[in-house]
């Protein structure tokens, strides 16, 4: 362990309540995005280079579990314990849709091809709403046996994916029958099921276990015990070599994908780790904890021969956003200018993002 670099992340504040879902927007012409679901109602759309903060969606009254951004990243969802979920605009933060639900929304997430969207949660109800006629009745597929935790599309939106709070195993429904096809049995409730880039594995975390599965044939390539109790968990999207996993001891690890050997452990949360993500194109991840902040971490080259350069490369970006980042991070802002928020909520963030990197 003594041989480990200690990691210097970006630390994302602006949350006031547990921070409990992160989503990155596949890479855009204008780069790519991160949006976090919060306790604290409001989630937070982020430049998910920098970190830097882009606006708040405003207009739930009530937790947020889950948010995503669609392929474009040019709409957000989020599914929210005020029984609905919502639909804005990510360039100007405007509500698009509001769908009203009997329960509990927990999950929400958009399709490959961004025209639906879908919904579940304490209701056992699996919704697609078709947003190009968003008036229209949702169309509903075969009940979950118990509420909804997360979900997921694969096999180009052929296939849904959903895990239970209440029970172990992950359920697969094909979208033309709407059937439950198969369940990927795991011994306790999934808290964490992520499909990867290349469409290849499905990541999940199940109590202190972090499995993989082959997306196509549904077997369990790999099974890895954890330390502690894992709630999250997720693959390394470029090489597949690594993944990472944070839950109840605080702390965010890294390991190697083949031999389930630690390669890193990054401290620095107050609180037990919600969720952890891989960025698009595997240079950092986020993760989201209890303590109400992200932090992204630079994945760097994980050797322990890792020169002292890197370290202090990282220790800057930390401390102050990188030059060529800024102007990245400013054009997006320009382009975002319309987003709606209070003034002084807006500059009392910017003081407290400002002391943060002093």
């Amino acid at each position: 362990m003594d041989k480990k670099k200690v990691a210097v992340p970006l630390v994302c504040h602006g949350h006031s309540r547990p921070v409990v879902d992160l989503f990155y927007s596949p890479t855009t012409p204008d780069g790519f995005f991160l949006i976090s679901a919060s306790k604290d109602s409001s989630p937070m759309l982020r430049n998910g280079e920098t970190g830097d903060w882009i606006g708040t969606f405003e207009g739930h009254k009530g937790a947020v579990w889950s948010s995503c951004l669609d392929t474009n990243a040019l709409r957000a969802a989020s599914a929210s314990a005020d029984f609905t979920a919502k639909v804005w605009d990510a360039l100007s933060g405007d509500e698009l849709h509001s769908f009203e639900h009997k329960h509990i929304v927990r999950a929400c997430a958009f399709s490959e091809d961004t025209h639906l969207l879908l919904t579940g949660g304490l209701e056992k109800i699996l919704r697609i709403y078709d947003l190009n006629r968003p008036d229209a009745p949702p169309r509903e597929v075969d009940k979950s046996p118990g509420s909804v935790r997360t979900l997921a599309w694969l096999h180009s939106d052929q296939t849904i994916l959903g895990s239970c709070t209440d029970m172990g195993g992950v359920r697969l429904w094909d979208v033309r029958s709407g059937k439950i096809v198969q369940t990927l049995e795991t011994k306790s409730s999934v808290t964490s099921a992520e499909v990867s880039q290349d469409g290849r594995y499905i990541t999940t975390a199940d109590g202190s276990t972090v499995k993989f599965w082959d997306a196509n044939h549904f077997g369990l390539v790999k099974s890895y015990n954890m330390s502690c109790t894992v709630e999250s968990a997720s693959l390394e999207p470029k090489y597949g070599n690594k993944f990472i996993a944070g839950g109840e001891d605080m702390w965010v690890h890294v390991y190697d994908f083949h031999t389930g050997e630690e390669i890193a452990c990054n401290k620095g949360h107050h609180g037990p780790v919600h969720c952890v993500r891989f960025s698009p194109g595997g240079e950092s991840y986020a993760s989201g904890s209890e303590d109400g902040t992200i932090r992204i971490w630079q994945t760097g080259p994980l050797t322990n021969d890792e020169s002292d350069g890197g370290a202090t490369a990282a220790a800057t970006a930390a401390n102050g956003t990188v030059a060529g980042k800024v102007s990245a991070a400013e054009e997006v802002s320009k382009k975002i200018e319309g987003f709606h928020i209070s003034g002084d909520e807006g500059k009392a963030k910017e003081k407290d993002e400002a002391a943060g990197k002093e």
